[in-house]
């Protein structure tokens, strides 16, 4: 059952969804995500990269790490957020960023089923690079073994966006100082083969799109 205290909107609520189709197209953008839990009462934050299949969220990690032990035993929060722009206001205290970000709220459940951890790992693949998945050597099953596939429910989770120009106090605009919007995004660059690349392996066809 979602904990709808959890994820409940405080400031600028106006600026937060629980519709899932809004928190789906963020994480289905966002390449990084950040998990929280408690390991032996120490606070850790990670990143790592993920999948959306469906309404749930998969990561993965080492079999041995203590992180991903302790997100199948105490509760768990998950971020992402994509930013969009730098939002420079006439004063300071104004500044602000547009963004877009999630936030889920739960407890792992470790991927035990054969199937489901290869189209976990296939799908976090594909979701950093698209296409990638039939153009490599899949997993051998000594890696399987090296690999922990963790599922999370997407029941409790909330997305906040902002968007738009700066909002000033009324005496501040008419004070000649700049004021607007620098908009951020993320580009992927041309690709650098590596060193080792055999002669005449050429470029993938979905690096080339």
């Amino acid at each position: 059952m979602a904990d709808r205290d959890l994820v409940r909107l405080g400031r600028f609520p106006e600026r937060g969804s629980h519709e899932f189709a809004a928190i789906a197209a963020i994480l289905d953008e966002a390449l990084v995500c950040h998990v929280g839990v408690s390991v032996r009462g120490q606070p850790v934050v990670l990143p790592t990269t993920f999948a959306r299949r469906d309404r749930h969220l998969y990561i993965h990690g080492s079999t041995v790490a203590r992180w991903m032990g302790a997100l199948t035993s105490a509760p768990l929060c998950l971020t992402v957020s994509i930013l969009d722009a730098i939002v420079l206001a006439r004063s300071a205290y104004n500044h602000t960023l547009n963004y877009r970000s999630v936030v889920v709220f739960g407890q792992a459940e470790r991927v035990t089923d054969a199937q489901e951890r290869r189209r976990a790992l296939e799908a976090i693949v594909e979701h950093v690079c698209p296409g990638r998945s039939s153009d490599t050597r899949p997993p051998s099953a000594k890696e399987l073994k090296a690999t922990s596939v963790l599922r999370i429910d997407l029941a409790t989770a909330s997305a906040k966006t902002r968007e738009g120009p700066p909002v000033d106090f009324d005496e501040d605009y008419g004070k000649g100082i700049w004021a607007g919007v620098i908009p951020v995004r993320t580009v992927r660059g041309t690709p650098i083969p590596d060193a080792r690349l055999e002669a005449g392996v050429g470029l993938p066809y979905y690096l080339g799109r």
